[in-house]
């Protein structure tokens, strides 16, 4: 029986470590050919010995297990390593059919404190990285597209977070990369689909090289996997690669310990029209004052229940 992403060849970006790399692994378990990216140069081991880079290692990681791999050191948020990325997946395996963004960093200080280059650096690394991964990927599949005069295979997974959605009070610049990477992820996923190509983001929960400070006050269990193990992500990444998932297209979903939460696109909750050409002050003061004097005290746009998900 053929596994479900034989034939197929992905890229992970930051799939050195972390989720990246179980991403990476999910994807060659299922058949894939996968160029594993991660900006890290090879290092020294806790013995001293010299080390391969983090990709390199996770690369022959899937060629143990008798899988194909290609690493790739280059960083994502450089215009042309991203270029570079994307052509050297199609010059190995003849072309590219899975996309997985998930390159980042952290940088974490309130609004009042953080530095330009604080800001600078994790939108950077998360949007600007996920825009010029996609932007190369979609420009290949809409060449294949136009040479075989119909759609062609194509699965782009982003990774936003939690911390978009609930507003991360102390992670302005990370929570407005996730959201641009939302905003991303539904464009892209509008403008591809013509070519056959799905775009959907992610918004995982798990313990990380990256958000070991984060989790800190979350306790590993003595038996069983870790709830918040990147290994409970990896499967949902590995699903929206494949070809059941060919109807699922400019999704949001949230994922961690067993738990899989499809996120509803925004609603209107109320609209109010002018009884005049155009509002006035007096008018609005009417209209709104009233309608959010009843609203619960510290109730934003923002969604913080999601943090209170778990598996039932």
């Amino acid at each position: 029986m053929a596994l479900p992403l034989e034939g197929l060849c992905a890229i992970v970006t930051g799939a050195g470590r972390g989720l990246g790399r179980a991403e990476a692994l999910e994807l060659a378990r299922l058949g894939a050919a996968v160029v594993v990216n991660d900006y890290g140069q090879p290092g020294r081991d806790g013995s001293g010995e010299a080390s391969a880079a983090p990709a390199e290692q996770v690369a022959a990681e899937i060629r143990t297990a008798g899988g194909r791999a290609l690493a790739h050191t280059g960083d994502v948020a450089d215009f042309q390593a991203a270029r570079e990325l994307v052509e050297s997946a199609v010059a190995e395996f003849g072309k590219l059919d899975v996309l997985v963004n998930n390159a980042g960093i952290l940088r974490d200080r309130m609004v009042f404190s953080m530095t330009e280059e604080e800001w600078d650096a994790v939108i950077r690394v998360h949007l600007k990285g996920h825009f010029n991964t996609t932007r190369f990927a979609a420009a290949h599949w809409r060449e294949r597209s136009k040479a075989v005069g119909g759609p062609v295979y194509g699965r782009i997974v982003n990774t936003s977070s939690e911390a978009f959605l609930a507003g991360s009070a102390g992670q302005p610049n990370y929570a407005a990369a996730k959201g641009g990477i939302v905003g991303l992820t539904t464009s892209t996923a509008l403008a591809l689909a013509k070519y056959g190509v799905t775009a959907n983001a992610v918004c995982p929960r798990a313990r990380t090289r990256m958000t070991e400070d984060v989790f800190a006050g979350f306790e590993r269990p003595a038996d069983g996997l870790d709830p918040l193990a990147p290994e409970h992500v990896a499967p949902l990444v590995g699903y929206l690669a494949s070809p059941a998932a060919a109807r699922v297209n400019g999704q949001l979903l949230v994922v961690h310990g067993g738990m899989v939460a499809i996120v509803e696109r925004p609603r209107i909750q109320a609209q109010f029209d002018s009884k005049q050409d155009t509002f006035s002050y007096d008018e609005l003061d009417a209209l709104l004052t009233a309608h959010y004097a009843g609203r619960p005290e510290g109730e934003t746009f923002a969604a913080a229940e999601v943090l209170g998900l778990r598996r039932a």
